[in-house]
């Protein structure tokens, strides 16, 4: 299928087969990329998971690690273990494959719906979506013409807004050097599925968290071979993926060839909904003789 170009089409993208028990094929979309985005692979495993708990359970929490580079000519299949079923809560392992090989694992809790205690973190005062610039304009104003062109092909489906970094846009903060900020959401409508809410957004998680990294260091490809190692979100409140949503990006350190990257997540009412982390390879390539 054609690179998603439409809320519809992501839709389609992160669809699954169910080839056995617990057993999903997922399909790939046509890219220039070298190798599959982390985002579509993490959204299919999650709905994967999902597929085999009860309805009334919704995913709080998933972590998971990038093994090896997936092949963008073949479909990836997912393997779900049943680690656990409680009266709250329940676990699920995922197995992402090519090959042969495992290429993700995914582990994802889920719970069954709870009062409890409840506080949250302030939302930033920042410009509203219309007053950033749209990541697609930045692309082409920045990098090399193919490239740029093949980066906005390839993420039509999503809006973005860049709101600025720690170098420009965003106000001077010593005790945090490395910080981005944007807004998202997904073009067109979703409906109603928090199904597709939860696979657009975890998708959409995985644009441009690395690069915080990289902001006090004036840096990036191809000086710097970037490539995700982990990906975790917590899930605190449900949202629509469609609706604007703040990206507050940071990265707390960097070393050993290694960055860490937080987000918090802000629905455009002020709650916080979610918190992304991401470990990832940020190694300064040397030039050879």
């Amino acid at each position: 299928m054609p690179a998603p170009a439409s809320a519809q089409d992501l839709v389609e993208l992160l669809e699954l087969e169910e080839i056995d028990v617990d057993l999903y094929r997922g399909r790939q979309s046509d890219t220039d990329r070298q190798r599959v985005f982390g985002g579509q692979v993490a959204a299919q495993a999650l709905i994967a998971g999902i597929r085999t708990v009860a309805p009334e359970l919704a995913v709080h929490s998933l972590h998971s690690y990038f093994l090896r580079p997936g092949d963008t000519r073949i479909p990836i299949v997912y393997d779900v273990e049943r680690i656990r079923d409680g009266r709250s809560f329940s676990t699920r392992r995922v197995v992402a494959r090519q090959h042969g090989r495992a290429i993700y694992y995914l582990t994802a809790s889920f719970q069954r719906a709870e009062d409890g205690l409840e506080h949250q973190d302030v939302m930033p005062q920042v410009p509203g979506p219309d007053e950033g610039m749209s990541l697609a304009e930045l692309w082409l104003k920045r990098q090399d013409g193919d490239q740029a062109q093949s980066l906005v092909k390839e993420f039509a489906a999503l809006d973005a807004r860049y709101l600025g970094n720690s170098l420009r846009g965003l106000e001077e903060d010593p005790d945090r050097p490395a910080r981005a900020r944007m807004w998202l959401r997904v073009t067109e409508d979703l409906g109603d599925d928090p199904v597709r809410h939860l696979a657009a957004f975890t998708y959409a998680s995985d644009m441009s968290l690395l690069g915080a990294t990289l902001t006090p260091h004036k840096a990036g490809p191809p000086q710097i071979q970037m490539a995700s190692l982990d990906h975790t979100i917590w899930f605190h409140r449900p949202f629509r993926a469609d609706e604007w949503w703040l990206y507050d990006q940071a990265s707390p350190s960097a070393q050993g060839a290694r960055g860490l990257a937080i987000g918090r997540v802000f629905a455009q009412d002020g709650r916080l909904v979610a918190t992304v982390a991401q470990e990832g390879l940020i190694r300064p390539v040397t030039p050879r003789d």
